[in-house]
């Protein structure tokens, strides 16, 4: 890619790595806050034993500890979810960290985390709660975000990176592949 500077790229990959462990903490919480995002989608709401609605009389305030709440949570599956979802964003940082090594498997990370961007946007779709509810303001619904709605909408920004990633990867690994297959004609 001749004309773009990709001097700032190892910086990219750094901050995607750090962001997405930064993002497998929210989901080992145990709060219960990522349930409206799941329980609502209709490709991930059978990973889930309630339905949809039930979880609203179940979410606790940020801090606070409520074991019937903690009970409700485990019998619904959120806590089992969730640390398998803290594994897997794990798992992919240490596959986009892994390209100074491993150029493929970086982008394969990189890959992944396109995929999990694409499928957490997607809860803007299918979550009520990404949106401001009417409660009286006249600036409710599309297109004003709540915190849900905020938290969802950053991986915009995990897109974008995890795109960059990925076709650095690429041409890393497609570069050492013509140099070594050049060096074994020589």
């Amino acid at each position: 890619m001749k004309g773009i500077d990709t001097s700032s790229y190892p910086q990219v990959r750094v901050s995607v790595v750090t962001s997405e462990q930064t993002a497998s903490i929210p989901s080992l919480s145990e709060d219960g806050h990522g349930v409206p995002l799941v329980a609502n989608s209709p490709v991930m709401s059978f990973l889930y034993h309630h339905p949809a609605p039930e979880y609203r009389g179940h979410m606790n305030k940020e801090g606070e500890l409520n074991a019937a709440n903690g009970q409700w949570h485990q019998t619904n599956g959120t806590y089992p979810f969730s640390y398998g979802l803290g594994l897997v964003i794990i798992s992919i940082g240490i596959l986009i960290a892994l390209h100074p090594l491993l150029p493929q498997v970086a982008a394969v990370g990189s890959f992944l985390l396109i995929l999990m961007a694409c499928t957490t946007l997607s809860f803007l779709v299918t979550t009520p709660e990404a949106w401001v509810p009417a409660l009286g303001d006249a600036t409710h619904g599309f297109p004003f975000l709540s915190g849900v709605g905020r938290l969802i909408i950053k991986d915009t920004i995990m897109l974008g990176a995890a795109v960059v990633t990925v076709a650095d990867s690429a041409r890393s690994y497609l570069r050492r592949t013509k140099a070594s297959t050049r060096a074994q004609t020589d």
